[in-house]
């Protein structure tokens, strides 16, 4: 008997990290079968990039005492500890209200943690640094939540809500991040767009998110003595999947992060499409401090995938792990969407569940979680390789318009 699914069951369905890691592990062993037109896998390869990874583990945390891949480890570029400030100006709050606004400012970021490309820079004015990428684009974000520019309410700055998100404009967030024709912002138009979205959905999700449309409505939604990964990851899909307007859509409900590729099985309507949730996913890893900071349990942190994107895929591309069927590839420029990209993210996706032990195996610390992996981890290790070879680009272009990658 063959199984249906309508389209909530599908929508539903392809929300689950289980349906990502599923039709990825399709895909790769597709393509271990020589029956991709764009990779060829070398297991071969597997634990030399094990290795590479174990070695810039031990050189960024010797100790091994490794914190979760989350965008807070941006907050402390350059070794300045911003979340101290952020203690110290909430320290006459109680742990929920503190957690409220690291849960804030959490979700902003992160909406606004795509790529920068490679023209743009940030100099944050009280100590001189020069930052740019994720690092860059993490301390600007940090430095204007802390400005107010996302709280309608300027007695209450430290915080983000849907009537001040919702107005914001290009020339705000431009300012805010020291962008303009001498130092382009890759998707900066689109970044803001993202944004004013993200406050019409926590507008409409009084229920969730509060009176005032915060993200940090969360916690009172959420939150309990414990919470599993993957529920408060379904509760920001089911809540905010409407934020991400790529088009892809099933009975009228948005999907996201989630592709076509015609090799993906599925039942139902939910056949040939392949889920990632990336920038949903690296958002719940951003929220697992903020919730233990505040007391609560976050379990099963491992059924959260690895992240599918450039760093963590160019480290199997740079590494031997997966090549190109036709080099000439490499010299393309690829839509997000186009069926080469969405089967390497897929490949990205299993292949590090594949990695992530041999990582442990060298590295000595067989109870290391995934989230710990990916910091210590695969994608300083695709930065680090991509600077060797080529300047810190990516082996593969990717456009974007600042929402996805």
């Amino acid at each position: 008997m063959t199984t249906t699914l309508d389209g909530s069951a599908a929508v539903a369905a392809l929300r689950t990290t289980s349906a990502i890691r599923g039709r990825a592990q399709h895909l790769l062993q597709r393509a271990r079968d020589g029956d991709s037109p764009w990779f060829l896998v070398d297991d071969a390869a597997l634990d030399h990039a094990a290795a590479e990874v174990a070695e810039v583990t031990r050189i960024r945390y010797p100790t091994l005492a490794i914190p979760y891949h989350s965008r807070w480890r941006h907050f402390e570029a350059g070794g300045v500890d911003r979340r101290a400030e952020l203690y110290s100006h909430t320290a006459n709050l109680d742990s929920a209200s503190q957690a409220r606004s690291m849960i804030d400012l959490a979700v902003v970021s992160v909406l606004l943690d795509a790529g920068a490309g490679t023209d743009w820079h940030y100099v944050e004015s009280d100590t001189g640094l020069r930052l740019t990428r994720s690092e860059g684009l993490g301390v600007a974000s940090w430095h204007a939540f802390c400005s107010g520019l996302f709280s309608s309410d300027p007695d209450d700055p430290l915080r983000a809500d849907a009537a001040a998100l919702r107005r914001l404009d290009d020339e705000s967030l431009a300012a805010a991040f020291q962008a303009g024709p001498g130092n382009p912002l890759v998707g900066l138009a689109g970044r803001v767009q993202l944004l004013r979205r993200l406050g019409a959905q926590l507008a409409s999700r009084p229920d969730v998110f509060g009176p005032h449309g915060r993200p940090g409505g969360l916690f009172d939604t959420v939150t309990g003595p414990s919470i599993a990964a993957h529920d408060l990851l379904a509760t920001l899909l089911n809540t905010l999947s409407g934020v991400w307007l790529t088009g892809n859509a099933i009975a009228g409900q948005p999907l996201g992060d989630c592709w076509r590729h015609r090799a993906v099985p599925g039942p139902g309507v939910s056949r040939g499409w392949m889920p990632f949730h990336k920038l949903s996913q690296w958002l719940t890893y951003s929220l697992l401090e903020p919730f233990e900071r505040a007391g609560v349990v976050v379990t099963e942190l491992d059924a959260l995938t690895g992240l599918p994107e450039y760093r963590n895929g160019g480290l199997l591309l740079d590494t031997g792990v997966l090549r190109l069927r036709d080099a000439v590839l490499a010299e393309n420029d690829w839509a997000v969407g186009d069926e080469l990209v969405v089967e390497w993210r897929a490949l990205t996706v299993a292949l590090l569940d594949e990695l992530a032990p041999l990582i442990r195996g060298h590295l000595g610390a067989s109870q290391l979680p995934l989230a710990c992996v990916l910091e210590g981890g695969t994608w300083a290790t695709g930065r680090a390789l991509a600077a060797r070879l080529r300047d810190g680009r990516p082996p593969l272009s990717i456009v974007s318009d600042g929402t996805v990658f």
